[in-house]
Order: structure tokens, then C-alpha cells, then sequence
């Protein structure tokens, strides 16, 4: 979703790597990791994708080219990272299973690198917005990513972050479960957008597209005020040499 709606939220992702010292390579033969697919139940074809995006990467791992693979994506991160290995498990082959294990380990979330990795405290960035965090569900529950995003949001310099009430509650979106079943999400969906309004912010930041398109579709066919903006783009956009 990043390649092909919201490129912008890639290049504020590799400007404030580069800023941090970090080289940034984008292997143009990458697509997605395959979990659609996977959260569908199709698994052979989710299995497929994986083994494309490990022949894309492993080899650049392997030959020490790179040290890490850092997606501005939870969703994403989380698929790599934690059902990699699974859908090689039982494969009648080890290869792929070591490859899936060996970049799971070296695959990180924009902030999680940042914070954790490159020991970024304050990225520079300002802000005159009042801003509050949704910490989406893969980052925040699979991943267990929260105090970085939040530790970097903290450092904005004018800005004022405030809390959002019920927030680790799922926006609605859950990937197919939006499709499949859109009265529900909608409905999760308009719980999460009167907790937005409650809060006071005009701005909301996350840290995956898919939600962040979720909530401003929401919130444009209700005709509110607030935002919803990648957190990439919120502490790179600002930021003033």
C-alpha cells in the first residue's frame, strides 16, 4: 500500500533513515509479503510470495549487503517476523526455513529501528498540531512496539500529544475483515473516530497506511475536521535543517 498509494510515507521512511546515518537500498524487485494471502487461509500462495520476497532479500542478508530490512508497516513487519518460519515449518526443504528465520530476526518497523537500533531520541521535528496516537493492532499486539512511537511523538518540538481514550482498541479496518464483513468495521470504525473527536486533536498519527486509510475514509464521509497521518511522514515532514 505504501509502493503504490502513499509513496510519500516511503520517502519520509528513508529520508529519516538516511538522516540517522543509515544507507537505505530499495530492491525494485520487492512486492508484498504475501499477508493478504496468508490472513485469507491461502496459505500456498502466501508461501509463494514469502519465498519471492526471501529471494529478494536473504541474498543482499547473506552476502552482508545490508543489516537490516525496516518497513514503515506493523502489519507487514509482523508478518515477516513472526509467521515467516511458519509457513516453512513443514516444508520438505530447510532452506527456506533458515532463510524465513534469518530474516525475521534482521526485519524491524520504522520506529522500533529508529529508537531501538540507531538510538534516536529526538528526530528534530515540530509540529503545531495537536496530535494523539492509535497504536494499530499488529504493531501494538503482535510486535509489542508502543513506548518507541510513542517516546518519538513525545520529542516533537510546539507540539501537544494527547491521550486518546479506549485507544488500543482496534479501528475496524483488520485487513480482509473490513472487506468481508463493512458494517461491522464500520460501526468499530465510528467508535474510534467519537474517541478521536473527544480527545481534542485535529490530528491523529499512526503507524500503517491500512488503518490510516480506514479512519480518514471514515472520517471524510462524516465530514470531520481531523486527520489521520503516518507517523513517518509526521516526524519527517516538519523537520527543519
Amino acid at each position: 500500500m505504501v509502493d503504490q498509494l502513499y509513496p510519500e510515507v516511503g520517502f519520509a521512511a528513508v529520508e529519516l533513515l538516511e538522516r540517522f546515518g543509515a544507507d537505505v537500498v530499495f530492491p525494485e524487485e520487492q512486492t508484498c509479503c504475501g499477508q493478504p494471502a496468508f490472513n485469507a487461509g491461502y496459505r500456498g500462495e502466501a508461501r509463494d510470495m514469502a519465498r519471492h520476497f526471501l529471494d529478494v532479500f536473504w541474498p543482499l542478508l547473506d552476502k552482508g549487503k545490508i543489516d537490516a530490512i525496516v518497513a514503515p508497516s506493523g502489519s507487514c513487519v509482523a508478518m515477516v517476523r513472526n509467521h515467516y518460519p511458519l509457513l516453512f515449518e513443514n516444508e520438505h526443504s530447510d532452506t527456506y526455513l533458515a532463510q524465513a528465520t534469518q530474516v525475521a530476526d534482521a526485519t524491524f518497523e520504522l520506529t522500533q529501528y529508529l529508537v531501538d537500533i540507531l538510538g534516536v531520541a529526538d528526530t528534530g521535528a515540530r509540529s503545531a498540531e495537536t496530535l494523539t496516537y492509535h497504536p494499530c493492532c499488529h504493531l501494538l499486539r503482535e510486535l509489542e512496539i508502543d513506548a518507541q512511537p510513542r517516546a518519538l511523538l513525545a520529542s516533537l518540538t510546539e507540539g501537544n500529544v494527547v491521550d486518546l481514550e479506549d485507544a488500543e482498541s482496534c479501528c475496524g479496518f483488520g485487513g480482509l475483515f473490513a472487506v468481508k464483513n463493512a458494517e461491522i468495521s464500520t460501526e468499530i470504525g465510528r467508535r474510534k473516530i467519537k474517541n478521536i473527536e473527544a480527545s481534542g486533536a485535529n490530528l491523529v498519527v499512526v503507524n500503517d497506511v491500512s488503518c490510516m486509510t480506514h479512519m480518514n475514509g471514515l472520517l471524510m464521509r462524516e465530514n470531520k475536521s481531523q486527520c489521520v497521518a503516518h507517523i513517518a511522514s509526521v516526524l519527517n515532514g516538519a523537520h527543519s535543517e
